[in-house]
């Protein structure tokens, strides 16, 4: 089982330039506007990975009641994993799922 370090902060996506704020219910881990997220993690919140990529949403997957985000880092091409937050961009999310 992975660990999990609550690390819930605000930032400025690298991709689309949008202000993001906390989550304030778990992490924040991916921009809500544009979906793009980070390749800093190696655990979920240590900001142990020095490849800093951009992760580009490419797919959608089922977990549990509610929707995984399938990434790709643009950098060193891994592929990744995010849980969907609430307020993120459900035209993109259905987009997405057309992928898959």
């Amino acid at each position: 089982m992975k660990r999990f370090n609550m690390l819930d902060e605000d930032f400025t996506c690298n991709n689309c330039g949008y202000k993001v704020s906390k989550l304030n219910y778990t992490a924040r881990d991916h921009c809500p506007n544009c979906l793009y997220s980070l390749h800093v993690d190696i655990l979920p919140g240590d900001r142990q990975n020095t490849c800093h990529g951009l992760l580009k949403p490419i797919g959608i997957e089922k977990y549990r009641d509610t929707y995984k985000i399938i990434y790709e880092c643009m950098n060193c091409h891994e592929k990744h994993k995010n849980i969907m937050a609430n307020d993120d961009n459900m035209d993109l999310i259905i987009e997405l799922s057309k992928n898959y």
